[in-house]
């Protein structure tokens, strides 16, 4: 360890730049940095393994900082070790518009930031996954190529919300001891101290979910790396109490609410710096201390050698399978599996639900895609996320391709998030889409991050039936369309939904959606061509034998209620069509004259979707016929339901019929 003067220069580095570009861009959070410097020091000189000149070599130590507010933290850590992205310019610029020093730390921007927090409690979640994936690679590639920590920086916001809970009792079922959670116990929230909210004994309750405790001085060095070094022997997720002060240094704010905010003030700046012994002018780090910093750098580097050389003796087929997953590298055999998938389809037609669909996909990916870890939230046998011959992740056996999640959709999402960050992992997870509510806030992240995560949401609609409104999403599938870098797949057969699989696999930087039916649903496609037109949004499914008074636009399950309305529609003399919109997203992002070629000129556009309208107004206009739901739903059979709120083919040529002949 370095003498205590040493460490506080290097720590007092961190608050000084901290405290220079909060008051530059008159914005952002001083007390999380001045607070955890001491901590964040002894972790990133003395234990994390991070190269500065590669900040994506695969073995690294991960670190997140859960409580994102607290980003010029990181953004003073990535510079003072020496990332070049993380310049002096850069530090100046915070949260400034274009800068690669966002408010909050945002994934992609800037290199070595792991993961986009600000919404407390979804780092430390998401942190699981990542935990999850090192001892998944770790069980299939062995220790010489995966064998990192995850860290995480968390404060009292991230443990309060409801999500912790979820998270740390998953990560401590399943003894996932390479997580270390590092708690800036500084005991302040904005609204005043957090015992005026919260009496949690923090160190009980994640006692009780599984996991080794332990609690120090934060501002103590030597009890810091004493205590890393412990969690790093454990067999349990580690849990590491750091006792601070927020806004440590500032000779009045030090240790109030008031720290948590933006400090801007010259003269508490000026006289906290007096009182740290820091003399430098702003944005300026002393030569010594630069070197101090570089000392860390150069472990990273030479840890990162040690792992280039070890790839490098690997054996060449471990080598390759390795370098293909890390890369997010599909297998050659995908293109083959799915058009198998859809050859069977048509010379085995059978009605199924989309979610068996699903099933059967799944069965074809997962023997070619070792990399997929797919799981449920207690709903196994209803989402059918778990393949033929994938075995379940547990506690000291991780290299299975199924994780039983329990009832913690949010969590599941989260850390959805974690596995496709982590890379040589591909997430899929599951469960009911009226539930995607639960999962929300982590999908925004996974779209906002552009992450390749397969959200199989099944029970897509009235559908479901006898459960009732309570379990028939109505509004979801349009809320999920909503959301920016999203594609939401709502295939109305075997065929598309094996072609949505494929477009979610393909959607390196774009999460998707797959909702999936319960009841059964008849075998529509024809073509088993090489071709995917579910990859296109939307395209003609029945033509209309010559030019067409009528265009019906549907997706899922309404696409047969669409085909057999067109049947008794011709037989009336009504030219109709049918287009299948497998996924509106896509098609709204396809060409102007493609997607001017698939809606026509018919003078009658239908819609017919069992949701809301929100949406449709883009392909049929507000002037065109929308068949659908406008309130809740009820519980009966699925049947008499759709009957009861009028989606069915009835309706549809009832709809036309009105319109054409005016």
């Amino acid at each position: 360890m370095l003498d205590r003067a040493k460490h506080d220069a290097m720590a007092n580095a961190i608050r000084a730049l901290s405290m220079d570009a909060v008051a530059a861009a008159k914005s952002g959070h001083s007390g999380l940095p001045l607070g955890a410097a001491d901590v964040a020091t002894v972790l990133f000189r003395d234990f994390l393994n991070f190269d500065p000149a590669d900040p994506a070599w695969p073995d690294r130590d991960r670190f997140v900082l859960s409580a994102g507010h607290g980003s010029m933290l990181i953004y003073s850590l990535l510079h003072l070790i020496g990332v070049k992205e993380a310049s002096m310019d850069q530090l100046k610029a915070f949260r400034q518009l274009g800068s690669k020093t966002a408010g909050h730390p945002e994934f992609g921007h800037l290199a070595g930031v792991e993961v986009t927090t600000g919404p407390l409690g979804q780092g430390i979640a998401t942190a699981v996954g990542m935990a999850l994936s090192e001892r998944n690679l770790n069980a299939r590639f062995s220790s010489k190529l995966v064998d990192h920590y995850t860290y995480v920086l968390a404060g009292d916001g991230c443990l309060m919300e409801g999500i912790s809970q979820e998270a740390i009792t998953l990560a401590g079922h399943l003894k996932l001891s390479r997580l270390i959670v590092l708690w800036d116990d500084n005991g302040i929230s904005i609204d005043g101290p957090v015992s005026i909210t919260d009496s949690t004994d923090q160190l009980a309750r994640f006692a009780a979910s599984g996991w080794a405790t332990i609690a120090i001085d934060g501002h103590d060095p030597e009890a810091i790396s004493k205590a890393l070094a412990k969690a790093k022997t454990s067999d349990r997720p580690t849990l590491i109490a750091c006792k601070t002060t927020i806004g440590y240094g500032f000779p009045t704010k030090a240790g109030t609410s008031t720290a948590h905010g933006a400090i801007t003030d010259a003269k508490e700046l000026a006289d906290a710096k007096e009182k740290l012994g820091w003399k430098s002018a702003p944005f300026v780090v002393p030569a010594d201390v630069y070197d101090l910093w570089k000392a860390t750098g150069a472990r990273g580097a030479k840890a990162h050698a040690e792992w280039n050389a070890r790839l490098a003796a690997a054996k060449p087929k471990a080598r390759e399978e390795f370098q293909r997953v890390t890369a997010g590298t599909l297998p050659k055999g995908l293109a083959k599996a799915i058009r198998s998938v859809k050859a069977s389809a048509i010379t085995n037609p059978q009605e199924v639900a989309t979610r068996k669909a699903g099933e059967i996909v799944l069965d074809a990916l997962a023997p070619i895609m070792p990399e997929i870890i797919s799981g449920s939230a207690d709903l196994t046998g209803s989402n059918n996320t778990r393949a033929k011959g994938m075995t379940p992740i547990k506690a000291g056996d991780f290299k299975g391709q199924f994780v039983h999640y329990g009832i913690r959709e949010h969590a599941m999402a989260a850390a959805m998030n974690g596995l496709a960050l982590h890379g040589g992992t591909i997430p899929v997870g599951g469960t009911f889409l009226v539930f995607s509510d639960y999962c929300r806030p982590a999908i925004r992240l996974s779209a906002l991050m552009g992450l390749r995560a397969v959200y199989v949401f099944t029970h897509d609609s009235i559908g479901v039936g006898e459960d009732g409104p309570t379990h028939q999403p109505v509004e979801h599938v349009a809320s999920l369309r909503a959301m920016p870098n999203l594609d939401v797949f709502r295939p109305c057969d075997l065929t598309e939904t094996a072609e949505a699989w494929e477009c979610a696999l393909q959607n390196e930087h774009r999460p998707s959606v797959l909702a999936l039916t319960r009841q059964n649903l008849p075998q529509l496609r024809k073509d088993a061509g090489a071709k995917n037109l579910s990859s296109l949004g939307a395209y003609e499914l029945l033509g209309a034998d010559g030019r067409a008074d009528v265009t019906i636009f549907a997706s899922g399950s309404e696409v047969s209620l669409a085909v057999k309305a067109r049947s008794e529609l011709l037989a009336t003399g009504i030219l109709a069509r049918v287009v299948s919109v497998p996924c509106m997203d896509r098609f709204l992002a396809q060409p102007e004259s493609y997607r001017k070629k698939v809606i026509g000129r018919a003078k009658v556009k239908i819609a017919i979707e069992a949701g809301v309208r929100q949406g449709w107004d883009a392909i049929i206009g507000n002037d065109g016929a929308f068949i659908g739901m406008e309130g809740f739903g009820a519980s009966g059979p699925a049947g008499k339901v759709f009957a009861h709120f009028g989606i069915t083919a009835e309706a549809i040529v009832a709809a036309a019929k009105a319109r054409v002949q005016r």
